[in-house]
């Protein structure tokens, strides 16, 4: 592995963590909320995160990855949490499945970071490619995030 892959891993575990700690600290009940004049809570965004990085892992290489059946009908693009079911991840293992995701991308996909497939979006070719994109989309979600946990706690009863 180069040096700039060591980079990007350890910026994906990093911000992973980052993203984690936003959480840390909330309950059940405050990840359900959903403000007024917001469209998703923080679950849904936890549950998009995780989602969107192996989706475009798979749009890229054409195979299945770790993604559990029926979540691109929970977090998918244009899902809202008005879609959960009983089925649906709860916060608690959402923030599970967040947290073992970078090691199980870096064990599966690091050997293959600069494999060529046909290109996606944005010319995306590799691996590498999609990973500094879902990289970028995390911190959107993060701020995302960051507002509507201060909403939730500077609006307590």
């Amino acid at each position: 592995m180069t040096q700039h892959q060591k980079v990007l891993f350890n910026q994906l575990e990093s911000y992973r963590h980052d993203l984690l700690a936003v959480v840390e600290g909330l309950s059940n009940q405050q990840a359900n909320i959903i403000p007024q004049g917001f469209h998703n809570n923080i679950r849904w965004n936890l549950g998009h995160v995780y989602l969107d990085q192996f989706l475009w892992i798979e749009t890229l290489t054409k195979e299945r990855t770790a993604v559990p059946e029926h979540f691109a009908q929970w977090f998918g693009f244009g899902t809202s949490p008005k879609d959960f079911t009983e089925e649906t991840p709860s916060f608690e293992e959402l923030k599970h499945l967040l947290k073992t995701q970078p090691s199980f991308i870096k064990n599966t996909y690091q050997s293959r970071l600069d494999e060529v497939f046909e290109p996606v979006e944005m010319g995306m070719r590799t691996i590498e490619d999609v990973l500094v994109r879902t990289i970028f989309h995390e911190g959107m979600h993060v701020q995302a995030i960051m507002d509507l946990r201060k909403f939730i706690t500077d609006n307590r009863p």
